[in-house]
């Protein structure tokens, strides 16, 4: 069985303030050529199908025409919704759709439930499991701790249970949204670390031929079995040395692997160039990134003047200018996002601690309050955004009466 490993769509995004959606739309297209071109039996869509919980509609009439021309084309897709989604609002209608060939799979209680295919060997089941969060499905999974581990592990149970009731030699493959330890992160992902850990072993998937990742959005092997597909677009410019790509991946009678990477569409290169504002205008060697998307960083001593006009005289497409000028990190005047960089929540609250006590910082029953803070902090977010962005985007009591008394 031949399939294209996809994930990380986010449908509606953009990229500094540049709109996406055309360079979306050309990616979909050389999705559905490549499964017309390439004999493709299942397309499988491993999470954030969406940007935003609540999508705005050119994305969803997008992601619309995308499963009317998978469905057209006769090829089952299997998709799940990823920490970027809302589960329920991209469920909706599932069953009815599931008709066409496509299906949703966005309830974790549902993990176990296999989408069918068959080719000439025999059958191959498809789990998908949709991003578990873990405060929110420790009761599903009847877990003694909320953690990533913990939840997809109790998910992966219910898999192999399903599976050892199955045929002997049943080929499986698993679609899962989360932070596989070995993975590589960039800067465009949501965080999701739970109680100071965001990753999990990979062999939690254990006992599956192939797990098709989403959540991380650079393409990445972890093993023959285990790969992430990475995002079809270029989110952030921590991403500019990705390649973009599918993975087209054959499964053999007996459970053997075999991948092909199939590159995606670049609108535009991505490129960040450092160094003095004159050195910038004037090096040769930049030459070929004045037609990319550019992200500056001046070290010029003292800001210059119009700085952003004078890059954009030879970079016009500079979407990013950052002012970080040589000093070092001890002085004073160095950058508070500088001194920040690359520090997570929990590291900068627990440096704060540490400021305000004069150098000693908290200890290991203050930090598990913190992370408990933080932790409460994003449950409650994903508890709490559908609602705040329902009552924000309904419309007032009144609204759109002429003639109001």
């Amino acid at each position: 069985m031949r399939f294209l490993h996809t994930s990380d769509w986010h449908l509606g995004r953009s990229f500094h303030r540049v709109a996406l959606l055309d360079a979306q739309a050309a990616f979909l297209d050389h999705m559905v050529a490549t499964v017309r071109d390439r004999g493709v039996d299942a397309v499988l869509v491993a999470g954030d199908v969406y940007d935003r919980a609540v999508p705005p509609l050119a994305a969803v009439e997008l992601f619309d025409r995308a499963i009317h021309r998978l469905a057209e084309e006769g090829v089952p897709t299997v998709m799940i919704s990823g920490n970027h989604d809302s589960a329920r609002r991209l469920g909706v209608g599932a069953g009815l759709i599931e008709r066409a060939g496509i299906h949703l799979r966005t309830d974790p209680a549902g993990c176990d439930t296999p989408v069918l295919l068959s080719d000439a060997h025999g059958e191959v089941v498809f789990y998908g499991l949709p991003y578990l969060e873990p405060a929110l499905v420790r009761d599903e999974f009847k877990t003694a701790k909320a953690g990533h581990e913990q939840v997809l592990g109790a998910a992966m149970e219910r898999v192999r249970a399903d599976l050892a009731a199955r045929a002997r030699g049943t080929r499986s493959v698993v679609l899962a949204h989360a932070f596989v330890a070995g993975g590589e992160p960039s800067d465009s992902e949501r965080d999701i670390t739970v109680g100071g850990v965001a990753a999990v072993p990979a062999g939690v998937f254990d006992g599956v031929d192939y797990v098709a990742l989403g959540h991380l959005h650079g393409s990445q092997t972890l093993s023959e079995r285990v790969r992430y597909s990475g995002s079809p677009l270029a989110y952030s410019f921590s991403e500019t040395t990705h390649r973009k790509s599918m993975w087209l991946v054959d499964l053999a009678a007996d459970g053997a692997v075999t991948a092909e990477r199939i590159d995606c569409p670049v609108p535009r290169p991505l490129a960040r160039i450092r160094g003095r504002l004159d050195e910038l205008l004037d090096d040769p060697a930049l030459e070929p990134h004045e037609g990319a998307w550019v992200e500056a960083t001046l070290t010029d001593p003292v800001r210059p003047d119009d700085a952003m006009a004078r890059v954009a005289t030879r970079f016009p497409h500079t979407l990013s200018l950052v002012f970080e000028p040589d000093r070092a990190p001890e002085d004073p005047l160095a950058s508070y996002a500088r001194r920040l960089q690359g520090r997570t929540d929990q590291e900068i609250a627990e440096d704060f601690v540490a400021h305000v006590r004069g150098g000693s910082g908290p200890d290991e029953r203050e930090r598990t309050v913190l992370r408990g803070a933080f932790d409460d902090v994003r449950v409650e977010s994903a508890l709490t955004q559908d609602h705040a962005r329902e009552g924000a985007a309904a419309p007032s009591r009144g609204a759109g009466r002429e003639g109001s008394r």
